[in-house]
């Protein structure tokens, strides 16, 4: 099977169990940008390795991969079959603000705004945030024309807060200082 279809060439592209919509057509945004995401995590866990980082974001990347084959469904009743079996509901959250919890508990209390950055991991991780924050704003903009589960929008919400907590971490344990703005 060859990568290249020629079936886009015209701005259009297939959505994941059958229809096209155009290129920009907020479905194809919202699932582009937690594509995105997903990549920016990627690279966040190839760069200074991490285990105790790393291990939280590894099936992190498999929700992402899972929502982003939901966002790329118009049919609801796979898009239930999707959520069951990426696991992704009230218990996932859970397991996201545990997370969250666990790495505030060897931060300072943050008192200030900090500037991105402080080691390169972390900036990756701030990166990501942002690019989370994104695609958050994208499946809610979808979601206005579209029902999309309630759960992905909380999701992604608790996502980036974990990664903002993540990029202090990495940070932390690197030694490097928040910078304040």
């Amino acid at each position: 099977m060859k990568i290249y279809t020629k079936t886009g060439d015209a701005g259009d592209t297939g959505l994941f169990g059958g229809g096209r919509v155009p290129k920009d057509h907020p479905r194809v945004q919202a699932y582009g940008s937690v594509d995105e995401l997903n990549a920016s995590l990627g690279m966040a866990r190839a760069l200074e390795p991490t285990p105790r980082i790393d291990d939280v974001l590894a099936p992190i990347q498999r929700d992402l991969f899972s929502l982003g084959a939901l966002l790329a469904t118009p049919d609801p009743e796979k898009v239930r079959d999707y959520l069951e079996k990426a696991s992704i509901g009230d218990a996932r959250i859970a397991e996201l603000e545990r997370a969250i919890d666990e790495g505030e508990s060897e931060l300072e209390p943050l008192r200030a705004f900090i500037l991105p950055g402080g080691t390169v991991k972390a900036a990756a991780l701030h990166l990501s945030r942002t690019v989370c924050r994104r695609a958050e704003r994208d499946v809610l903009a979808m979601s206005r024309s579209e029902t999309i589960p309630p759960i992905v929008i909380i999701y992604l919400n608790r996502l980036s807060d974990l990664l903002f907590v993540l990029a202090r971490v990495a940070a932390r344990r690197a030694g490097a200082a928040e910078i304040t703005w």
